[in-house]
C-alpha cells in the first residue's frame, strides 16, 4: 500500500471539475454560509474560499477554483486552476489535498482532467456527482473498481439533494490519505524529454518531483501556454530547454502534444473499460426530447425569444419599483444631511457629491440582481447552454461569441451588469470585444435623454405616439448596428483572430437549487457595490468639486450663473469650438460634461442652466425652456436637426463613468476603457457632424 499523507494544520482542499459538473453546489453544500468571494489579484477570475468542519468538528479549508477540461490551459479561469494546483501564484497556497468531482453521466470525459491532477503526487478524492441522474438513465458504475484502480477515495453523491456529503466529510476528516496508483506509461520517445525538464524544474524551479514531473507533461502537451497577471514565470533555463525539444520535434514533423494526449486517452480507456455499463439504446432520453425543442431550428427561438422577452421585461419593468425606492431614499438621505448640517460645502459635498454620485450607481443594483437571477436559472438548470448554442451561428457572422449573446442584451438595461456577465466567454479575445461594444447598446440611462429630446423636437401632442416610438426604435437600432459594426471591425484588425468555434457540452436537465442562485446572485451584487463604487466615490467628488468651484463672486448669484463659471462651465467654453459644428453650444458642452457621471445627468443639468425647477424628462417647463433656447444672434438653439444630433451622440458616445470604473475593474487595465472613451467619443462626434453638417445643407 503506498505511504498516506498527514496534515497537522488546518487542511487546504481544492476542489476542481468540469463546467457543469456540480462543483459549484457541491462547494455550498459543503460550507453554506461560511465563504469569502473575491477575485484573483491580476486578473478577473472569481475566488472562492470556504470553510467546513470534519466529522470530529475540525475546520477544514476549501477552495474552489474555477471550472476546467483540462490542465492546459485555453482561458484565464482553467490558467488559474491551474497555476494553484502548480503552486505558481503567490497570493493562493497551494492546497494539501484535492476533491475531483466528475459528473457519473460523463464519467470517462471527466477523468481526463482527474487523470492529469493524479499526476501530481497530491492526496485525491474523487466526488462523483449527479449519481442519481446516471441510474435515472441505467448507467451502471462499479465505483469499487475504480477506487481500486486510482487507489484513492470514490464517493458517490449528489449535491443537489444532499446525498453523499456524509460520506465525503468523512473521507475529507481522514488524517491520512493514499497517494494515487494509477499507471500509465508515457510514450517511448518522449520519455527522455519529460526526465530532462523534470529535472530542470526541480533544480531551477524549486518544483517537487512529482509536481515537476506533472508539470513537465503539461508545457509538452500545451505547446500554447497561457498566462495570466500574478502566475510565477518559469526560468528561463526551462523555457530554453522546452525551446529546444519543441524545435528537434517541429523539425522531425512529428505532433508529441497529440501523441501524449492520446497516450492519456488510451489510459483512461482502459480503466474505464470494466467500470462503466450503459444501457442498450431504446429511444431518446428525456434530454434528447427536451433539446428536440429546445434547439429546434423554429421551435427553438420561439422559446428563447419567451424567455428572453421576460428577462428583458423584468430588467426594464419590475425593476422599476426598487429603483424609485432606492431614488427615494437616496434623495432622502440627501435632504436628511442637508437638514443636519450647516449650509457650507461640506455638506454640498455630502450631499450632492458623496450620496448624489454613489446613489447614481446603487439605484442600477435592481436591474444587476435581476439579471444575475435570470443567468443564474438559467445555468443551473442547464438552458444557458442551449442559448450559447441557438446564438452563436447569429452572432458568429460579425465575429462574436454565442456566448456574447447574454451580455449584450443585458446591456440593453445596464452596460455595467452586461460587462459582467462577459466572464461567461473563454476566449479572452472574444470577452474584450464584447466588453468594447456592449456601451453601443442603447441602455435604460439614455431613455430620459431621448424623452426630453423628441419631447422638444416633437411639441404638438397630435403628434401620433407610433411617431415618437419610431424614433426611440431608431436610435434603439442604431446602436445595435453600431455595436455589431464595430466587433466585426475589431475582429478583422484590432483584436484580430480564427472565427469562433464553440465547442460546448450540453449539460444534463436539472431543477434549480433556488438557494445557490440567490446567493451567488448576492455574492456578485455586493462585488459589483464594492468594486465599482469605491472608484465611483472618487470621481463623483471630482465632478462636484469641478461644478462647485471656482465659487461666483456673487453670493446671490443663480445656480445658472454659478455652474456657468465654474471649472465645468469654463470646460463647456473650451469645448465650444470643438463641438459647434455639431449645432451644440457651451450650455450644451455642460451637459456633455457633467453626464458623463451618468447620461441621465443631462437632463438635470440642463434645469439648472435654464433656471427650471421641474429636471425630469416629462417636465414641460423645461421643455418650453428649451424650445425658446437661443444663440446670441437669436437663432434656435434646440431645432429639430439639433435634437435629432444629439440623441445619435448619446447612443456612441462614452458618457459614463460607472461603465468606464467596471471595464477597468474587468480588464485589470486603463489602456481598453481609455481607447472605449476615444474610439466611442470620437464615433459619436464624427456621425454626428456627418447628420448635421448634411442636415443643413438640405436646408432643415
Amino acid at each position: 500500500m503506498h505511504p498516506g499523507v498527514a496534515v497537522s494544520r488546518m487542511p487546504v482542499y481544492a476542489m476542481v471539475g468540469n463546467p457543469n459538473c456540480g462543483k459549484t453546489t457541491l462547494f455550498n453544500a459543503l460550507t453554506g454560509l461560511r465563504q469569502k468571494v473575491g477575485n484573483y489579484p491580476g486578473v478577473t477570475v472569481e475566488k472562492k474560499i470556504g470553510e467546513t468542519f470534519s466529522q470530529h468538528g475540525r475546520p477544514m479549508k476549501i477552495i474552489d477554483l474555477p471550472g476546467a477540461y483540462s490542465l492546459a490551459a485555453r482561458s484565464p479561469d482553467e490558467a488559474v486552476t491551474r497555476d494553484v494546483l502548480l503552486g505558481r501564484r503567490a497570493d493562493t497556497p497551494q492546497p494539501d489535498r484535492i476533491i475531483c468531482v466528475v459528473d457519473a453521466s460523463n464519467l470517462e470525459r471527466h477523468l481526463y482532467l482527474v487523470h492529469q491532477i493524479l499526476d501530481l503526487g497530491r492526496p485525491v478524492i474523487v466526488a462523483v456527482n449527479m449519481i442519481d441522474l446516471a441510474i435515472h438513465n441505467g448507467i451502471k458504475l462499479d465505483l469499487t473498481e475504480l477506487e481500486d484502480k486510482l487507489g484513492v477515495p470514490v464517493i458517490p453523491c449528489s449535491a443537489v439533494h444532499g446525498k453523499g456529503l456524509v460520506e465525503l466529510r468523512l473521507a475529507m476528516s481522514r488524517t491520512e490519505l493514499p497517494l494515487a496508483r494509477h499507471h500509465w506509461d508515457v510514450p517511448a520517445p518522449i520519455a527522455p524529454a519529460v526526465a530532462e525538464i523534470q529535472a530542470t524544474l526541480i533544480d531551477a524551479d524549486l518544483r517537487a518531483p512529482l509536481i515537476a514531473r506533472a508539470e513537465a507533461l503539461l508545457l509538452l502537451t500545451d505547446l500554447e501556454t497561457l498566462r495570466v497577471a500574478g502566475s510565477k514565470p518559469l526560468s528561463t533555463r526551462t523555457m530554453a530547454q522546452l525551446d529546444t525539444w519543441r524545435q528537434r520535434w517541429a523539425g522531425q514533423g512529428i505532433d508529441w502534444s497529440r501523441t501524449l494526449i492520446h497516450s492519456r486517452h488510451e489510459a483512461i480507456h482502459q480503466i474505464c473499460r470494466d467500470i462503466i455499463r450503459r444501457p442498450r439504446e431504446t429511444g431518446p432520453s428525456l434530454s434528447d426530447q427536451i433539446d428536440a425543442v429546445l434547439v429546434h431550428s423554429l421551435w427553438g427561438w420561439v422559446v428563447f425569444g419567451a424567455i428572453m422577452t421576460a428577462l428583458f421585461f423584468s430588467i426594464f419593468t419590475l425593476a422599476e419599483y426598487p429603483m424609485h425606492w432606492i431614488d427615494l431614499g437616496v434623495a432622502a438621505l440627501g435632504a436628511g444631511v442637508k437638514g443636519a448640517m450647516a449650509q457650507g460645502d461640506l455638506r454640498d459635498l455630502l450631499s450632492d457629491g458623496v450620496i448624489g454620485g454613489v446613489g447614481g450607481i446603487v439605484i442600477f443594483l435592481p436591474q444587476i440582481l435581476i439579471l444575475f437571477f435570470f443567468v443564474g436559472l438559467l445555468e443551473s438548470t442547464g438552458y444557458m447552454a442551449r442559448a450559447a448554442f441557438l446564438m452563436d451561428r447569429p452572432m458568429s457572422k460579425v465575429g462574436l461569441h454565442g456566448k456574447s449573446f447574454i451580455p449584450l442584451l443585458g446591456s440593453y438595461a445596464c452596460a455595467i451588469p452586461g460587462i459582467m456577465a462577459t466572464r461567461t466567454i473563454e476566449n479572452a479575445k472574444d470577452r474584450l470585444i464584447t466588453i468594447l461594444v456592449a456601451p453601443l447598446l442603447s441602455c435604460s440611462a439614455r431613455l430620459p435623454v431621448y424623452l426630453l429630446m423628441i419631447a422638444t423636437l416633437l411639441p404638438s401632442e397630435a403628434v401620433s405616439a407610433t411617431t415618437k416610438v419610431g424614433i426611440m426604435f431608431f436610435m434603439y437600432a442604431l446602436g445595435t448596428l453600431g455595436a455589431f459594426g464595430f466587433a466585426w471591425l475589431f475582429k478583422r484588425t484590432l483584436l484580430r483572430s480564427a472565427p469562433p468555434l464553440m465547442i460546448l457540452e450540453l449539460p444534463p436537465y436539472q431543477p434549480p437549487r433556488f438557494q445557490d442562485i440567490l446567493r451567488q446572485m448576492f455574492e456578485r451584487g455586493w462585488l459589483f457595490l464594492k468594486n465599482a463604487g469605491t472608484i465611483i466615490l472618487g470621481i463623483s467628488i471630482v465632478l462636484w468639486c469641478l461644478t462647485t468651484y471656482p465659487k461666483h463672486p456673487d453670493p446671490a448669484a443663480t445656480p445658472a450663473a454659478q455652474i456657468a463659471g465654474s471649472f465645468a462651465g469654463q470646460a463647456g467654453h473650451l469645448l465650444e469650438p470643438a463641438i459647434k459644428p455639431l449645432g451644440f453650444d457651451w450650455r450644451i458642452g455642460i451637459g456633455l460634461v457633467t453626464s458623463f457621471a451618468a447620461r441621465e445627468v443631462f437632463v438635470s443639468s440642463m434645469g439648472v442652466i435654464f433656471g427650471v425647477a421641474g429636471t425630469d424628462a416629462d417636465s414641460t417647463p423645461l421643455r418650453e425652456a428649451l424650445r425658446h433656447a437661443t444663440w446670441p444672434d437669436g437663432a434656435a438653439l434646440f431645432t429639430p436637426l439639433v435634437c435629432i444630433v444629439l440623441m445619435i451622440y448619446y447612443v456612441f458616445a462614452m458618457q459614463c463613468m460607472s461603465t468606464i470604473a467596471i471595464v477597468r475593474r474587468e480588464t485589470n487595465s486603463w489602456k481598453w476603457p481609455l481607447f472605449q472613451i476615444a474610439y466611442m467619443t470620437g464615433t459619436a462626434w464624427l456621425v454626428s457632424f456627418i447628420v448635421y453638417q448634411a442636415g443643413r445643407a438640405l436646408g432643415f
